[in-house]
């Protein structure tokens, strides 16, 4: 593989870690401030940089640092993908510097975007009423959980306490549904990786509330019973939730509401192009049906008879999930986004998720066991350990897959190249693929080599975290 002799994003060669900014002179700065003498100090140390120093400082760091801007992030399940920068300055307008907490009549154009954004929202996942409260893709998850709990309890059902989730589903969908209180039951897969229609009818009972499923799911197949599925769960007085990660692969072409799915998150910062992971604010819109609509979080967005736009409490609601009526900057990104690209736009998407996925794996050496797939495709190491195969990729210069999960496939490399990369990019990432495909087992052990960081503890590292740079005094 002589193209990736010098890999195309990874860093230098022999190149070292950066030095704290503390690491360098310290000038000593006297302080005057007026507060207590309890909350103050006479002098404080700072680094003494110049312009200069300080501007390279952080861009090295920068370039020691990998994400979107820097190239391919195929991680499967994530759907990073490379955000355009119009929703950003959307969201930076002035017009959109509003605070939350003022009257109706001066919030009237932030109201009509939300109620826009639902409209949307609806219209695209098939559902009847959404709200936009909810932060983040697992706050949906626990949002809708609620909901189901809710409408359980208004119908009299309130002794159903089991959620049935598919062993092959997000973390996040056990994590939800126990936080819930409920009792979380395990769904086998069946050989092909879908729902085993024959575990389901056994795992359903009078005590199931709901079953959360994605489709297609995490394997990239789409669940092809899908309506015996919905009616199974709905004869049994369970409802039907649809984890929306995966939503990407149907945009413009099918909807969660049309498969018999009661209700439905929506993970906007990976189908509606809003910023992914960080720590920061997201949004994690929740879509029902017509019968759970009046359970939704407080407030809502509706227009009056009088046309304009107002907040207002459904008649059974959960309550509030969120503070004001949601992450507005974020929600403004995935309208502008939605808005600008329009139904075909997004039926294009869809398409070019599903066939980067296919072309993509096509070009791989390892073996796909199962398939046909969507977005995503989960390939198998084979004698190779898959963390092994990750760490080597660094070395060439791009991101890895998702490693290990799910466990249905042995040795798993879970790969999403996203709708947003060329196939330049497609025929980069194979050829990464291909090269540690054929590597041996001393490159693989010691992988990698080329970058600032070296190969690390994974697990003391996640038990025992450095917080904060004096840790490594």
């Amino acid at each position: 593989m002589e193209h990736y002799e010098q890999a195309r994003y990874a860093p230098a060669e022999g190149e070292t870690n950066e030095p704290l900014l503390s690491e360098n002179d310290q000038t000593t700065v006297s302080v005057d401030s007026s507060l207590p003498d309890d909350l103050t100090r006479d002098t404080v140390e700072l680094p003494s940089l110049e312009e200069p120093e300080l501007a390279r400082h952080y861009v090295r760091l920068s370039q020691q640092n990998y994400g979107v801007d820097s190239g391919p992030y195929p991680l499967g399940s994530c759907t990073m993908k490379y955000n355009p920068r119009f929703t950003e300055d959307a969201a930076a307008l002035p017009a959109a510097a509003v605070h939350p907490d003022r009257s109706e009549t001066a919030l009237q154009g932030t109201l009509a975007v939300m109620h826009d954004l639902q409209d949307y929202l609806g219209r695209i996942g098939g559902m009847d009423a959404v709200t936009l409260q909810p932060p983040a893709g697992a706050a949906g998850e626990f949002t809708g959980i609620l909901i189901a709990e809710a409408y359980h309890e208004a119908t009299d059902d309130g002794h159903r306490d089991e959620v049935i989730v598919p062993d092959a589903a997000h973390g996040t969908n056990f994590a939800s549904a126990a936080l819930g209180g409920y009792d979380v039951i395990e769904l086998p897969s069946g050989d092909d990786g879908r729902v085993d229609l024959d575990a389901l009818e056994a795992a359903l009972g009078e005590n199931t509330a709901a079953l959360m499923l994605t489709n297609p799911n995490t394997l990239g197949l789409f669940e092809r019973d899908i309506e015996p599925i919905a009616e199974m769960v709905h004869d049994a007085g369970g409802l039907l939730y649809y984890d929306g990660a995966n939503l990407n692969a149907l945009l413009g072409r099918a909807r969660p509401g049309d498969m018999g799915f009661d209700i439905m998150h929506f993970n906007v910062h990976k189908t509606f192009a809003t910023p992914h992971g960080g720590g920061g604010p997201g949004a994690g819109p929740v879509g029902v049906t017509d019968e759970l609509a009046g359970f939704l979080p407080d407030p809502h967005v509706r227009q009056s008879a009088g046309g304009d736009y107002e907040l207002y409490t459904p008649p059974r609601s959960i309550g509030k999930v969120h503070g004001f009526q949601g992450n507005w900057p974020v929600l403004v990104k995935a309208f502008a986004y939605i808005d600008r690209l329009g139904d075909s736009g997004l039926a294009d998407a869809s398409a070019k998720a599903v066939l980067n996925a296919n072309y993509l794996a096509d070009q791989l050496d390892y073996e796909i066991p199962l398939g046909p797939f969507h977005h995503e495709f989960v390939a198998s190491a084979g004698d190779q350990d898959a963390a092994d195969v990750a760490k080597r990729m660094l070395d060439y210069g791009v991101h890895p897959p998702t490693t290990k999960w799910p466990e249905l496939v042995a040795e798993a490399l879970m790969t999403e190249p996203t709708e947003t990369e060329s196939k330049r990019t497609l025929d980069d990432l194979a050829d990464a693929f291909n090269a540690v495909a054929g590597d041996d087992d001393a490159a693989l052990a010691d992988a990698p080599s080329r970058t600032t960081a070296r190969r690390i503890d994974q697990t003391a590292a996640a038990r025992n975290p450095r917080l904060s740079w004096h840790d490594l005094d």
